[in-house]
């Protein structure tokens, strides 16, 4: 990778974001998907795939594992080509039907889940890999400066094999963040770290990243890292996007029954839209621009359920179990016409006991009504 100018294109084509050791930060780089589609072998694994991710963003691609959010980090990285659709770096289409850039002139940084370090080779080599093309003190001066900046400049010397998972993790995003690119890819980069771990790693990583102010996709399949890192998020299911946008928005204003049940436990009711409001078990709901007489899904958050003595403003209920899982109390409340006992979470150290009877009522901000799709003949 040579020096450059600052010019981010040449031609039409991406430059790199900044020579490698030069002092200030990353000049982030805007990244598009337009109608991108990908299979393989006539399996379709990415589905007319719209999404925006702007200069300096961090967006977490979110589903569970087989959704195609992997695929797609590896569409923007150039390692896989889509079948269909264009992918745009600042306006400037780098793979589509006229044009394919590979992967080292795209100014984008990967970072593979198993970190992917060389384990016969030092932290400072691992970490100057890619800088094949710059003097080799230059190289190892860039590569000091990005190891100094995730804190292990006194382990250069040291090899992979004796450091923690956290301290390889911080590694890797060295190595990533080194040729300074515009934009960072990030592939289930917390998954091999135990809890105790991870949330301390993904603190600093985060850190480093607001720091170095490049662009950054991160994949993960965990809702709450996802709430935690990204600016934007965006869910998949089945090679589709089903909604973008803030970790509020998705959570406040889920798309559809599948996005609700992603970030939250759900207790899920049927109901029919009346004059006055939804009518369900626990009696009738607001409703807001649905039809009356429409079948319907309700859905309340266990700590939307909301516990009041016998006799006072509620439906009849009782206590089924309870167990204590730490900062709240897990309840299993039993109300007539109702299938599955409702789960309710209570703050610890209340006053509900197994056996007791009480009336249950609901919190609006956590009941979430969903239109219920029509029968497949």
């Amino acid at each position: 990778m040579s020096r450059q100018d600052p010019t981010l294109f040449e031609n039409g084509r991406p430059r790199n974001w900044g020579a490698p050791g030069t002092a200030g930060a990353t000049i982030a780089a805007g990244l598009v998907f337009e109608n991108v589609s990908h299979d393989y072998d006539g399996v379709v694994s990415v589905r007319d795939m719209n999404l925006s991710i702007a200069p300096g963003e961090i967006l977490c691609l979110l589903g569970h594992s087989g959704c195609g959010k992997t695929t797609l980090m590896r569409i923007a990285a150039g390692v896989e080509r889509q079948s269909r659709g264009k992918v745009l770096i600042n306006g400037h289409e780098i793979a589509g039907d006229t044009a394919f850039l590979p992967p080292e002139k795209r100014g984008v940084g990967l970072m593979f889940q198993d970190y992917a370090l060389f384990p016969h080779m030092s932290i400072l080599a691992n970490v100057m890999f890619g800088l094949t093309q710059l003097p080799k003190s230059e190289a190892k001066t860039a590569a000091l400066s990005a190891l100094g900046r995730v804190g292990l400049a006194d382990y250069a010397e040291d090899y992979p094999h004796a450091l923690s998972g956290g301290e390889q993790q911080r590694v890797a995003l060295a190595r990533a963040l080194v040729p300074r690119p515009g934009i960072l890819l990030m592939d289930e980069p917390f998954s091999g770290l135990d809890k105790r771990l991870r949330d301390s790693v993904r603190d600093e990583t985060l850190a480093v990243i607001r720091e170095t102010r490049a662009t950054c996709i991160i994949v993960t399949h965990d809702p709450e890292e996802a709430m935690r890192m990204g600016d934007k998020i965006a869910l998949m299911r089945q090679g589709r996007l089903i909604q973008h946008g803030t970790a509020a928005e998705l959570y406040n204003s889920p798309a559809d029954l599948f996005s609700a049940r992603f970030f939250s436990e759900l207790n899920q009711l049927q109901g029919r839209v009346t004059s006055s409001g939804v009518e369900t078990p626990l009696g009738v709901l607001p409703s807001e621009e649905l039809e009356t007489g429409q079948q319907v899904d309700v859905c309340v958050r266990p700590q939307g359920v909301i516990l009041n003595t016998a006799g006072l403003c509620g439906v009849p209920g009782r206590i089924r179990s309870k167990r204590f899982v730490g900062e709240v109390d897990l309840l299993s409340v039993v109300v007539e016409g109702i299938d599955q006992p409702l789960q309710a979470r209570v703050r610890a150290g209340s006053k509900w006991e197994m056996g007791m009877d009480v009336a249950v009522t609901t919190d609006p901000k956590d009941v979430l009504v969903f239109p219920r799709p029509a029968p497949q003949v």
